[in-house]
């Protein structure tokens, strides 16, 4: 009887330790101090878990057009600030400020704010020194 006890202590505590070893720190990828802008249209917006994505196909600053992949919250902390999987759509226009990847050649970006163009909905903020 204490073998099994043991065992199913024992397990329980590896199967909750596995999603935190699984997950990923934000500063691991991205460079959190920095923010850029980016301004464009919606390619695909994917609401789900461990993260949403928004992906837009625009340009940072005077640079040349490419996709960005911007990481964003899970399903349920979005939920709870009345985000939906229709909040966003192909082809709305946003400007979103993001921490850039740690490597300049991958797409990926992690959202801090972002603006609808037609409507002004928004979300997110930036600290004083990240506005521009």
């Amino acid at each position: 009887m204490a073998r099994l006890r043991l065992a199913c202590v024992l397990t329980a505590a590896v199967a909750l330790a596995t999603p935190l070893l699984a997950h990923h720190s934000f500063a691991e990828y991205y460079l959190e101090a920095e923010t850029i802008e980016v301004e464009g249209e919606i390619v695909e917006f994917q609401f789900k878990n461990p993260h949403s994505w928004v992906f837009v196909q625009g340009r940072e600053g005077l640079g040349a057009m490419r996709t960005y992949a911007a990481e964003w919250a899970g399903t349920s902390r979005l939920k709870d600030q009345d985000i939906t999987k229709t909040t966003l759509r192909a082809g709305d226009r946003v400007r979103i400020w993001a921490s850039p990847n740690r490597n300049p050649s991958d797409g990926r970006i992690r959202l801090k704010r972002i603006e609808r163009m037609s409507d002004g909905w928004s979300w997110g903020s930036l600290r004083r020194r990240e506005e521009r």
